[in-house]
């Protein structure tokens, strides 16, 4: 195993942090700073992991803020984004051609990607109240019988 600065430390434990395998680490550690490691020595910096036990506490707080950080930054990741994952779709759909089976593979797509619904609408009362309801009573059987029988009297 080879001894790693604090900066490719650093580097293991976030990018761990940021989901990534420990072969995709070891293989970015290789190509950012020229070290070749192992990809169960990059287990080591994962303190989710048994293997990763034995972390220092400045790298476990590293971690967890890292993996906060990437959890509520969702929005960062343009693929997360609806409005992205349409216009992407709208790119694809125009440079299918005359492939019917991508056209349409792609409109479904894009249909369940709108929740499975053309338009969203919803239906209030007057200034975005709720509607209202009138309850009323309704004549019964035995009232029409009987107001039937007094217009005939009549």
């Amino acid at each position: 195993m080879a001894a790693l600065k604090e900066p490719v430390k650093m580097f293991i434990v976030q990018s761990l942090a940021c989901f990534d395998t420990p072969q995709q680490v070891a293989d970015a550690v290789m190509q950012r700073y020229g070290i070749e490691i192992d990809r169960r020595q990059c287990e080591n910096y994962d303190p989710t992991k048994f293997a990763g036990r034995n972390l220092s506490k400045k790298l476990k707080d590293l971690f967890k803020s890292t993996r906060d950080d990437f959890r509520k930054n969702i929005e960062d990741i343009a693929i997360a984004n609806k409005a992205f994952r349409l216009m992407e779709l709208q790119k694809m759909y125009e440079d299918s051609g005359r492939n019917k089976r991508a056209k349409q593979n792609l409109l479904k797509q894009a249909f369940q990607e709108t929740d499975g619904r053309v338009t969203k609408q919803e239906i209030t009362g007057k200034g975005g109240k709720p509607i209202e309801t009138v309850t009323t009573n309704v004549p019964t059987e035995s009232y029409l019988a009987a107001r039937e029988q007094a217009l005939n009297d009549y």
